[in-house]
């Protein structure tokens, strides 16, 4: 219901709003974020770490995924075009499938257009890791 103010012969209406309760409720407010504020400790987030292998592999096997999602394989200089359901066969062949200390002991690196989906890059992993080769990682390259 309005004020009514009762100045003069009339009586009129205040059509305002009070400000002095909402002011006085920030006010409060600011204060108590202002004290708690210093008390909320920032959580760490802990990111794995990259670090470097006891051994270096003898034999790095590249699998690239072009921007057309065809995949190659590159050992040392030779380069092949190789399908998804072949690609186990051939990296086992390239790795040397008969002397498993040299299997052991070479990595294959997935690289990957910046376009391709990542959903391509992940059956490729899944392809190689279900063949049973140990080492896959995925090729990184940091921003100049």
């Amino acid at each position: 219901m309005p004020a009514v103010a009762g100045r003069g012969r009339g009586r009129r209406t205040i059509n305002e709003i009070n400000m002095v309760p909402f002011i006085d409720v920030m006010l409060v407010l600011l204060i108590i974020f202002m004290v708690t504020a210093p008390l909320i400790t920032p959580s760490m987030i802990d990111l794995p770490s990259v670090g470097k292998a006891a051994r270096q592999p003898d034999q790095i096997i590249q699998v690239v995924l072009t921007k057309t999602e065809a995949l190659e394989v590159k050992v040392k200089e030779q380069t092949s075009t190789v399908q998804l359901k072949d690609l186990a066969a051939t990296v086992k062949q390239a790795q040397g499938a008969k002397d498993s200390v040299a299997a052991a002991n070479s990595a294959v690196v997935i690289s990957a257009d910046k376009n391709v989906k990542y959903e391509s890059v992940v059956k490729v992993m899944d392809t190689l890791q279900r063949a049973g080769i140990q080492r896959v990682g995925l090729s990184v390259q940091l921003a100049n």
